[in-house]
């Protein structure tokens, strides 16, 4: 009896237990912020602000879809299959960390960021300062991965791979400096300039930290089409000189 060959394409691909876990929770942060986008909905209150139900929503899914694109995306890096769980186990647990602080906050009504007026207020807002400083450290490790050797997988994946690393470390960087310009500010007690001074950077901070997501989307779906390889690397860098331009354009907003 003939034995048939799954292709490439056809054969089922077996998660990693990192991997799992990683998708799960990050599914259970989307979820988070999905339901305090309700609260907000009935319980009202202004988007805008230091304190506001926009934080831990806009928070829980922006670290639930991060986290998730890392997991998937990193499943393309030469990287060791233990550094990886373990990075991986380490960006969840910060993930966590940093939206669960948030949203803490969000119920206390008070500032999750740069709020230095109590005790606990300051350990909770160096928690998720120390917690910015351990997501530069692990996607900053994954992206000298993608940069070391060439990620595998369908055409235009390597340049979608290490175009979105390098985006993402823009986001990375211009949180920093919030972070950075935010506490110094709180430290010479410019308490409320402190909490305004990082919405320059916001626009540029969202769409930076993004771009590990879509880039390697787009080369997937990409390659579940009949298009030939050279043209869906095209599209590849076509897609990534556009979001380079946003990028750019969000900066020069931020600096006028």
């Amino acid at each position: 009896m003939a034995t048939t060959t799954l292709s490439p394409r056809q054969a089922p691909r077996t998660f990693r237990p990192a991997e799992r876990a990683s998708y799960a929770t990050g599914a259970l942060l989307v979820a988070s912020g999905l339901f305090h986008l309700a609260v907000l909905a009935v319980d009202g209150g202004p988007w805008d602000g230091p304190v506001s139900w926009r934080k831990p929503v806009t928070f829980g899914v922006s670290f639930g879809l991060t986290l998730i694109a890392v997991a998937w995306v990193t499943s393309y890096l030469r990287v060791g299959e233990r550094r990886r769980a373990v990075l991986l186990a380490v960006f969840a647990a910060d993930c966590v960390v940093e939206t669960g602080g948030i949203t803490l906050q969000a119920w206390r009504r008070v500032p999750s960021h740069l709020n230095m007026e109590t005790g606990f207020d300051t350990a909770v807002s160096m928690t998720l300062a120390v917690g910015g400083g351990v997501l530069v450290v692990v996607l900053g490790a994954f992206a000298a991965a993608a940069f070391r050797h060439r990620p595998t997988g369908p055409a235009g994946m390597a340049l979608a791979l290490r175009s979105g690393f390098a985006i993402l470390l823009v986001g990375l960087a211009s949180g920093a400096a919030m972070i950075a310009r935010g506490v110094y500010l709180t430290r010479t007690g410019h308490q409320e300039a402190a909490y305004h001074s990082t919405a320059p950077l916001k626009p540029l901070h969202a769409v930076s930290l993004h771009a590990v997501l879509v880039l390697p989307a787009l080369a997937w779906l990409l390659s579940r089409t009949r298009w030939s390889e050279a043209t869906r690397i095209r599209l590849v860098l076509l897609a990534t000189a556009v979001y380079i331009a946003a990028v750019i354009g969000a900066g020069v907003w931020a600096v006028v």
